[in-house]
């Protein structure tokens, strides 16, 4: 089978998990007694009125034991496998498929590292059949949904008719730091644990599966911003003994000035212009992220409005925010055939991912 002769790849379902319990901006400083009227600014400026989180356990006395790095990482490993599975299931209900179809899986996480990884943890939680093949993405950050999709869609491509399924599963409360300064809290205050699956497949299936529907995968294209390479950055904290993560605050004006670029080459050769794509699926980033974002590529409140509610909704969810948007998208029906979307992460390296897809 030649490229040119090759079936398009479609995604065929998506799912979402979160923790059970969600926390207002409010509640969190009142949990925490948070009193300092900067942090406090911070928490309550961030277009961001619920998240779910996994919070530290309560002391006798009914203040939060701050975990250190070792249950940290428990944590995540609970919580990755936990949400991990629940939004395989969801997308596999949604894809009218079962877990004998799943031939290629992917798993995506940067809140904590796990050997062996969260693919065959997932397997063996699941009784996936151990054949299966797997990848997993570790460390990328905030865009590495795009960067596995790309892997993905690759790999469906090369094996027609199976389905290739991709979980990114982020339990952010699982990489924090709690030391009162603007740093940690900025950090905090954005982040949310969340999961979404994606379920891929390139011409027919082996058999039907009446459920699926969505649109074709066309084109990915990347942008590294090499000069703020350590604009969002993971470091090891002595006094603290666990990793923190770092956010630049000029990372909304970096990533912003370079989205053009990315995109423009995205289109580049389709015909397309930005004018003529009908859906917008940005990484919700944060209010400052999504506003520059916006403002470079001339979008729209209406265009970027399930960015900014799964923002409000659920704070940043790294790696899956752009599929919490996908899947709002899908619950207006308003994707009609032939409209373009343009799929779009943004994280550290710092990197833009984009990709093309068609309905």
């Amino acid at each position: 089978m030649t490229m040119a002769t090759a079936p398009l790849a479609r995604v065929m379902g998506v799912g979402t998990a979160v923790p059970e319990n969600s926390y207002s901006q409010q509640e969190l400083l009142d949990i925490f007694e948070i009193r300092d009227p900067r942090v406090r600014s911070v928490f309550l400026n961030s277009a961001i009125e619920r998240r779910f989180l996994t919070l530290p356990p309560q002391g006798p006395d009914g203040t939060r034991v701050m975990e250190v790095q070792g249950e940290l990482l428990a944590k995540h490993k609970a919580q990755a496998v936990d949400m991990g599975v629940r939004a395989v299931q969801e997308c596999l209900k949604a894809t009218g498929a079962d877990l004998s179809d799943i031939g290629y899986l992917c798993c995506v996480t940067t809140t904590g590292f796990l050997t062996p990884g969260l693919s065959a943890l997932i397997i063996r939680e699941l009784g996936i059949d151990p054949h299966t093949s797997r990848l997993d993405v570790v460390g990328m950050g905030c865009n590495a949904g795009l960067n596995a999709l790309n892997a993905v869609t690759g790999w469906a491509h090369a094996h027609p008719g199976q389905l290739a399924v991709m979980v990114c599963a982020e339990a952010c409360s699982a990489a924090y730091v709690f030391d009162g300064t603007m740093r940690t809290s900025v950090v905090n205050s954005l982040f949310g644990d969340g999961s979404a699956a994606l379920a891929v497949l390139a011409g027919e299936p082996e058999l039907p599966l009446p459920q699926a529907s969505g649109p074709s995968l066309l084109k990915f294209a990347s942008y590294i911003i090499t000069d703020a390479i350590d604009a969002m950055r993971y470091d090891w904290d002595g006094d603290q003994e666990r990793f923190s993560f770092f956010l630049d605050p000029q990372v909304p004006y970096v990533v912003g000035a370079h989205a053009e670029r990315v995109v423009d080459r995205l289109l580049a050769g389709t015909g397309l212009r930005r004018s003529d794509i009908s859906h917008w699926l940005v990484h919700s980033g944060g209010k400052k992220v999504i506003d520059a974002v916006g403002v470079n590529l001339g979008l729209t409140r209406h265009d970027v409005r399930h960015t900014t509610s799964v923002l409000r909704d659920y704070g940043n969810l790294s790696s899956g925010s752009f599929l919490f948007s996908y899947q709002r998208l899908l619950a207006e029906r308003v994707a009609e055939p032939g409209d373009h979307g343009v799929l779009m992460t943004m994280g550290p390296g710092s990197t833009i991912e984009t990709a093309l897809v068609r309905w």
